[in-house]
């Protein structure tokens, strides 16, 4: 039987049957992959300069497939265009696709495109060119959400609020400080996918499909055009590597849990019960049954979305499990995981927008924070500073604690004599020892709730935020 039926697929030498139909467009994966056509196009004019410099191909026909593929990508940049790609009828991958374009504008010369190379290493090139742009994009929206939170910390000035443990009141902090919390989260976001770029950031071009090209490459050629640092070690570990997406999505599981952990703090602080916190109505939604009500929707939807990242690196942990090395085509499977957290920069910004909105109680805050003995802890060091061990100062304050519980005032209310019946050391600078501002201030270390530490570490995460954009122009550059 010929094969004609099997005419412009990129392997069909050797068969003699057609493809079941059904299997066919089962196993496609233009229906996902279409996104790729970007990357698809740059790896592939790299690999034409690799071509040339070997005297594969001459110069003018070089020309001719380097302008074709730009045309290429200019004819499917729009949303019309890329639903073109997607919705191919017989393209299998993005590799076919842009083959059969190649072709159709510059005839049997574009067939030429595909000498020295293998469709494994060219999506295992597609790809990591594909996470390390999502990683620009991610870094840039950290960017964007600590830049918000940094810009409210400013505007807090020395305002306070409660801080938890165990979800019960602890000491009393800046809200700056509770802020720059979150702000040292999105840093080490950062570090870690800038950290997963350097790893991922070599080029498989030239591996062929598990042994190498079997013609006489320059590598270093396309690593250079395409931006990577060097061309990948061994050729078998670059077209059956995909720690580069699993790592690429624990590091946004990271990032996940951090935005879920600001999305409950905030669901929790805008409650009545609490009140710290008023929702910036462009953010929220009501109810369709009752008129008085103002929903966290946002902050809701990132708790369950968060649940996407975390299914996805699971995902694609089961698939790579105790594969035989290189390539299979189970690695297929790993795209459209990498695909589905595509939602994480644009969330992001929209988080950004909303914390810049968000507007605080100050009144309710601060009164929450001088209220409900936090300043114990204060307390117990005004007695340690009178050479009185931490631990008997714990407990002497702690009876002074429940004394006042049982008077129903605070322990700046109580007298020196009241005071005295716990212990001699008391004296009337205990009073001055326990104002808010002085139990801020005996926090007075390096990454402390102390005023003059928290403005100080506001310049210093300012100068942090700059220097994740400097460092971003440059590489762009």
């Amino acid at each position: 039987m010929s094969n004609e039926k099997q005419s412009g697929k990129m392997w069909s030498g050797r068969f003699r049957e057609p493809l079941d139909g059904d299997f066919e467009q089962w196993q496609r994966s233009i229906v996902f992959d279409w996104r790729l056509l970007p990357h698809e196009v740059a790896a592939s004019k790299a690999h034409v300069s690799a071509l040339f410099a070997a005297d594969i191909i001459a110069a003018e026909e070089a020309i001719q497939i380097r302008e074709a593929l730009d045309s290429i990508a200019a004819a499917h940049a729009s949303d019309a265009g890329k639903e073109l790609v997607r919705d191919h009828p017989t393209a299998e991958d993005i590799h076919h696709f842009v083959e059969l374009a190649l072709v159709e504008r510059v005839g049997s010369l574009g067939l030429k495109l595909h000498t020295g190379r293998s469709r494994n290493e060219q999506i295992a090139t597609d790809l990591r060119l594909y996470v390390r742009a999502q990683i620009d994009l991610v870094v840039d929206s950290l960017a964007a959400w600590a830049s918000a939170l940094l810009q409210q910390a400013r505007a807090s000035a020395d305002s306070v609020m409660p801080s938890y443990t165990h979800m019960q009141r602890a000491e009393p902090v800046l809200v700056a400080h509770w802020l720059l919390a979150y702000i040292e989260m999105i840093l080490r976001d950062v570090d870690r996918l800038r950290s997963c770029a350097q790893r991922l950031n070599e080029c498989p071009l030239g591996s062929g499909a598990v042994a190498g090209a079997t013609l006489a490459l320059d590598r270093n050629i396309a690593a250079r055009e395409l931006g990577f640092a060097a061309p990948t070690a061994n050729s078998i570990d670059a077209t059956s590597d995909r720690d580069f997406i699993l790592e690429y999505l624990h590091a946004l599981t990271f990032v996940g849990l951090h935005l879920s952990r600001f999305a409950e703090e905030i669901t929790l602080f805008a409650t009545a019960e609490f009140g710290f916190i008023v929702l910036p109505e462009a953010f929220s939604t009501g109810s369709s049954a009752m008129p008085q009500k103002k929903n966290p929707d946002l902050t809701e939807l990132i708790r369950a979305k968060i649940g996407r990242i975390h299914g996805a690196a699971q995902a694609v942990t089961m698939q790579l499990k105790g594969l035989p090395l290189a390539y299979n085509k189970d690695m297929q499977e790993t795209q459209e995981p990498a695909f589905a957290v595509e939602f994480v920069p644009p969330m992001l910004k929209l988080v950004a927008r909303f914390t810049a909105a968000i507007q605080f109680n100050r009144q309710r805050m601060a009164e929450a924070a001088q209220s409900g003995y936090l300043n114990a802890m204060a307390a117990a060091t005004y007695l340690v500073h009178k050479g009185v061990p931490f631990r008997t100062a714990h407990e002497k304050i702690g009876n002074a604690v429940r004394f006042a519980l049982q008077e129903g005032v605070e322990l700046r209310d109580l007298t020196i004599n009241e005071l005295r019946a716990f212990g001699p050391e008391f004296d009337e600078d205990f009073f001055p020892a326990i104002t808010l501002n002085a139990t801020l201030d005996c926090h007075d270390v390096i990454g402390g709730t102390a005023r003059k530490r928290v403005h100080e570490a506001l310049e210093a995460a300012s100068e942090r935020i700059a220097a994740i954009s400097r460092e971003a122009a440059h590489a762009g550059a």
